[in-house]
């Protein structure tokens, strides 16, 4: 089970891994083992996920899921395949933890006296400023 909080966890069976070489240093070991990691999870078709993250989910990283309504997740840090594996859940454990919290809601407030009376002194400033600039007038 991959535990993001108490009331979501995504059951390892929904998640399809898939490897491959590796780019980037190793040597010779680069050449002969699959060490990257690319880890594929349908969102969409979840049942780990309630509704309501589903949606944050999915307009939140809409860039990282495609047509599928699958999420395609790679890693290739490391030089042995655990460790990718590991830090591909990683990233999908970080992903729904941050879809998991809800938005905070605006409170509407209104701006104080005080920078109502800041704002307009600057405006007056930046005009008087402006007009100390042009030519002075032959009335």
């Amino acid at each position: 089970m991959l535990v993001v909080n108490k009331s979501i966890s995504v059951p390892l069976k929904e998640l399809d891994f898939t490897f491959s070489r590796s780019s980037g240093p190793g040597g010779q070991n680069v050449n002969k083992v699959n060490t990257k990691v690319t880890m594929h999870w349908s969102v969409a078709e979840s049942d780990a996920l309630p509704e309501p993250v589903r949606r944050r989910f999915l307009e939140k990283f809409r860039n990282r899921v495609n047509n599928d309504g699958q999420v395609v997740l790679a890693s290739q840090r490391y030089r042995d395949q655990g460790r990718n594996v590991a830090d591909c859940m990683d990233k999908l454990r970080e992903m729904l933890a941050e879809a998991a919290t809800p938005p905070r809601t605006r409170k509407k407030t209104r701006p104080t006296r005080g920078s109502k009376e800041r704002r307009l002194r600057e405006k007056r400033a930046t005009t008087e400023k402006k007009q100390r600039r042009s030519s002075p007038r032959l009335d």
